[in-house]
């Protein structure tokens, strides 16, 4: 029975995507508009650059509930860094700062001072709430000027954001398949002292997966400014519990490890965006949409959860 289930596991979490489809299409009566397929796009584009990133944090079996925080920062000093005349370049390389710079001091946090990742991503999370209203200034939202709209508005299409998800996802996948950054973070996930023991340097690994998914946070902001121009008070709020939802959604284990795969974000992201299309036109409210969602992840981990449990008991046993 576990050989079989250790068989099908890599498929479950497509199949529940492809259930979703099935699940949507009938909604709207299989005659889906394409401005919602659009829409349905350009939302798990920006979710997919993020949850894929934020893949290589979960291998490690740890987590960082403040990425979508440092997203709505990098979009707002995006914003203010083109107003200022910086041109789209330079709101691009503003954004990825932003997101390597968050990477890298949580990766100090966790790696070098040893700091408990929930306190850790928590406390950075309240202080990248406490910056952006600092940098809103008291206005609820800040727009790019008109006078110099045009050029960022040639950029809001379905095309631009496959192109970043295409891109970033196929060097995604070579790292975290193909290189020994992936596997260290696969080793390590599954077991932290084994990892250690055969020269891995916790330290190191833990930089390189935090600014990879800084990465992700900066391309995300971009994809988020090129959409709607602006950033406002909540920009990027919901979006860490998202990801993580996203990620569990698309078959990747909590504990990381040797089940990690990369694919998890993509398929995740659409799958979130599926189901919260699906519950919107049957006229859920974004509290009950928020609820049913989270009433999900539960299960989604509990049931994930149950092969690990058993092999722990049964390792007790041995004992």
């Amino acid at each position: 029975m576990k050989t079989k289930l250790s068989k099908i596991r890599p498929f479950l979490s497509f199949g529940g995507l492809v259930v979703l489809v099935i699940a949507y299409l009938f909604v709207v009566d299989f005659a889906p508009s394409p401005f919602h397929i659009e829409t349905i796009i350009n939302q798990a584009a920006v979710m997919a650059v993020l949850s894929t990133g934020a893949v290589f944090i979960f291998s490690l079996g740890s987590f960082d509930i403040s990425l979508g925080n440092a997203a709505g920062v990098a979009v707002c000093l995006g914003v203010l860094a083109y107003n200022a005349g910086w041109g789209i370049a330079g709101m691009f390389f503003v954004c990825v700062g932003v997101g390597i710079v968050t990477g890298l001091i949580n990766s100090v946090l966790s790696a070098v001072f040893k700091l408990p990742v929930f306190i850790m991503t928590l406390a950075m999370m309240t202080v990248l709430i406490a910056i952006l209203q600092i940098l809103m200034d008291g206005a609820t939202s800040i727009r790019i000027e008109r006078s110099i709209i045009a050029p960022v508005k040639e950029l809001d299409s379905l095309g631009f954001r496959l192109v970043f998800v295409v891109v970033f996802f196929a060097f995604c996948v070579v790292i975290f398949n193909y290189t020994k950054v992936g596997r260290k973070n696969k080793l390590q996930g599954g077991s932290p002292t084994v990892a250690s023991q055969t020269g891995i340097s916790v330290a190191r690994q833990a930089i390189i997966t935090f600014l990879i998914s800084g990465t992700a946070v900066g391309i995300s902001a971009f994809l988020m400014i090129t959409r709607s121009q602006a950033v406002s008070n909540d920009t990027g709020t919901s979006l860490g519990m998202d990801v993580m939802m996203a990620i569990v959604f698309g078959g990747m284990p909590l504990s990381g490890g040797a089940y990690s795969k990369i694919s998890s974000g993509v398929i995740g992201s659409f799958s979130m965006v599926l189901l919260s299309q699906i519950m919107t036109i049957q006229g859920a409210t974004p509290g009950m949409s928020q609820i049913i969602k989270s009433a999900l992840f539960l299960v989604v981990v509990f049931a994930a959860s149950m092969n690990y449990r058993e092999k722990m008991l049964s390792r007790a046993q041995m004992v």
